[in-house]
C-alpha cells in the first residue's frame, strides 16, 4: 500500500481508502462479511475509513467503531458525515442553512456519531450535503471551531453534491474546511476544471468517491441489470441512466488491457492524479478488498491508455434521480 499526504492536516493516508456506505443497509449487506472485509483491509494497509450517520442511521458508524476496537495498535483514520436536519439529499439552493445545519443539529449529530463509534473524538467530520449559499454564515464556522477546541473532531470537511464540483468552492475559501470529498472517476472529470487547483492552492485534502460510477465502471452492470426495490441503486439506475451509462462503458471496454479488469483500470486512472489523497471504493466482499488494494503499487497506467480514457469524460447535470 502506498500512502499520500492529506492536505494541510499532514496525515499519511492510504491511497485506497474504504467507503462504508454499502455496509449501512444495502440489500445483501451482512455484518459478519463486512467485519471480515474491514479486517482484511487493515491487514493490507488501508488506514482511512469513511462512513456517515446516514448509512443505516448509524449502523455503518458502529461497524467502524468495532473495527477500531479490534485493532487498538493500528492508526485508523475515522471519517463520518453529519446528515442535514431536513434529511434530504442532495442540498439545493431552496434549502436554507437552518433547514440543514443549525448549531443544535451539528452538536446533536456529532455526539450521536461519537456514541455510535464508541470514541471520544473523530478524525474527520464532514457535512454530508452542501450548498455554497451557506458559506458566509458564521454560525457553522464557530460551531466547528468549538468542536475542534473541545477535542471532539480533528478536521472538518464537506461532501460535494453529485455533479456539482464547484458548489463548495466558496466554503473552501473561508479557510475553515480541511478536506473535500467529491465524485471523480473516468466519466466525472469536472473537478479538474477548478476544484482541484483551488484545493492545491489552499492545501486541502481530496477524497475521491464513486470511483466506479456506482458500479458501471466495474463492467458488471448491463442494460438488463435489476436491483431490489429497497436498494438505493434501483432509484438511481432508472432506464434513462442505466442505458446511457452502459453505452458509455461499452465504448471503454476495447481499451482495457487483457491482464487488467475494468475496475482496476478505473482505480488506476484516479491514482494517476497526484492531487488525490485517497479513493474510497465500497468493498463489502474480501475478494474486492484484495483486488482494489492491489492497485496501490505505484504503477498507475501507461500515458497512452490514460490519455485515451480522458477522452471519455462525461459531463452530467443533477436530476431528480441523481441524489
Amino acid at each position: 500500500m502506498k500512502y499520500r499526504k492529506f492536505g494541510r492536516i499532514n496525515w499519511q493516508v492510504s491511497e485506497i481508502g474504504y467507503g462504508m456506505w454499502g455496509m449501512g443497509g444495502w440489500t445483501e449487506s451482512d455484518d459478519n462479511q463486512s467485519a471480515k472485509s474491514l479486517d482484511l483491509a487493515i491487514e493490507r494497509g488501508v488506514n482511512f475509513f469513511d462512513t456517515a450517520w446516514g448509512y443505516g442511521e448509524g449502523h455503518s458508524e458502529k461497524l467502524l467503531g468495532e473495527l477500531v476496537k479490534r485493532h487498538p495498535n493500528k492508526k485508523i483514520y475515522t471519517a463520518s458525515k453529519l446528515p442535514p436536519k431536513n434529511f434530504k439529499w442532495p442540498a439545493t439552493k431552496y434549502y436554507s442553512y437552518h433547514d440543514s445545519y443549525p448549531k443544535s443539529h451539528i452538536l446533536e449529530y456529532t455526539d450521536k456519531t461519537l456514541k455510535n463509534l464508541g470514541l471520544e473524538k473523530i478524525d474527520l467530520l464532514q457535512f454530508h450535503t452542501w450548498d455554497d449559499s451557506w458559506s458566509n454564515i458564521d454560525e457553522w464556522k464557530k460551531t466547528i471551531e468549538d468542536l475542534k477546541n473541545s477535542g471532539k473532531i480533528k478536521a472538518i470537511g464537506i461532501s460535494m453534491n453529485r455533479w456539482e464540483p464547484e458548489n463548495g468552492i466558496k466554503a473552501l475559501e473561508t479557510g475553515i474546511i480541511d478536506v473535500v470529498q467529491v465524485i471523480y472517476n473516468i466519466f466525472d472529470q469536472a473537478p479538474e476544471d477548478k476544484l482541484f487547483s483551488i484545493c492545491e492552492k489552499l492545501n486541502i485534502g481530496i477524497i475521491a468517491r464513486v470511483p466506479f460510477d456506482e458500479g458501471t465502471l466495474t463492467g458488471n452492470i448491463t442494460k438488463d441489470t435489476e436491483f431490489p426495490k429497497d436498494d438505493w441503486r434501483a432509484s438511481y439506475f432508472v432506464p434513462e441512466n442505466l442505458i446511457s451509462s452502459v453505452d458509455k462503458v461499452d465504448k471503454i471496454r476495447p481499451l482495457i488491457p487483457k491482464k487488467m479488469t475494468m475496475a482496476e483500470v478505473a482505480l488506476r486512472f484516479i491514482l494517476m492524479n497526484k492531487k488525490i489523497g485517497t479513493i474510497i471504493p465500497g468493498m463489502r466482499k474480501e475478494k474486492n478488498v484484495i483486488s482494489n488494494t492491489l492497485t496501490s503499487d505505484g504503477n498507475g497506467l501507461s500515458l497512452e491508455l490514460y490519455n485515451e480514457l480522458r477522452k471519455h469524460r462525461w459531463d452530467r447535470k443533477p436530476t431528480s434521480w441523481s441524489q
